[in-house]
């Protein structure tokens, strides 16, 4: 596997300089400011990931001021009180994106944001303690635990959140095939996301730079050259 210093060489010179590059990079994550994320945002967090997948994203982006007064905030408690009957109500909603799949992830949602705080405190600190070395692990029960937080969306929802992550979008997928990472177009199987993880590891021991600094320089390697208000869904 080529060294991550080819990978950061180009995404340099794609963007026209170390200036340039350093500035399309985020501040560095912090796990005190992830910890201390209340449920409510990470509960709005998951619901927006949800509605975004699969639909426009400046029509979500539009709508939400609506989506948080018809969920109340995304308060847990009250949400976990309402009735079959008033979740079935949302599909009348005009607020909302009325597709039950997705207004019933919500309901879904609340219980499993609850189930994983009681042990920890809050779901916001269970994901902080996940190592992120373990990335796809993380993935995996998300998944596996809570409601249409699969692929894309889970991966979304963890940098969304401010986790240290990295995304599998087409344009870092590129840029790990191009430095002999053997994995597929769209990486889904567990021997696939292994590969995927040791590379992201080895190059976070080499450079000591953050996932999300990494996932976005490889994206910025690669792939079409996206104007910088354009990069968020391809990095």
């Amino acid at each position: 596997m080529k060294k991550f210093s080819t990978i950061r060489n180009l995404a340099t010179k794609r963007k026209g300089g170390p200036a340039v590059l350093q500035e399309l990079l985020p501040a560095g994550t912090s796990v005190r400011k992830l910890r201390a994320l209340p449920n409510d945002r990470v509960l709005a967090t998951m619901t927006r990931c949800i509605n975004n997948a699969g639909f426009n994203w400046s029509v979500v982006e539009k709508k939400w001021p609506q989506f948080e007064e018809a969920f109340y905030g995304f308060d847990l408690d009250r949400l976990s009180m309402l009735s079959p009957e008033q979740w079935e109500a949302y599909t009348q909603d005009t607020r909302v994106v009325r597709n039950w799949q997705k207004l019933s992830a919500v309901r879904s949602n609340v219980d499993f944001i609850l189930d994983v705080s009681e042990p920890h405190g809050s779901f916001a600190k269970f994901v902080a303690s996940w190592p992120c070395t373990d990335q796809i692990g993380l993935l995996k029960y998300l998944k596996a635990n809570g409601k249409r937080l699969g692929g894309n969306t889970g991966q979304y929802f963890l940098r969304f959140i401010g986790k240290d992550s990295f995304m599998l979008t087409r344009d870092v997928v590129t840029a790990l095939q191009g430095a002999g990472v053997e994995v597929k177009d769209q990486p889904t199987s567990q021997a696939d996301l292994r590969r995927v993880q040791e590379a992201f590891n080895e190059w976070h021991e080499q450079t000591g730079l953050s996932y999300t600094h990494l996932s976005l320089i490889a994206a910025y390697s690669a792939g079409s050259n996206y104007p910088s208000g354009q990069i968020l869904q391809h990095s």
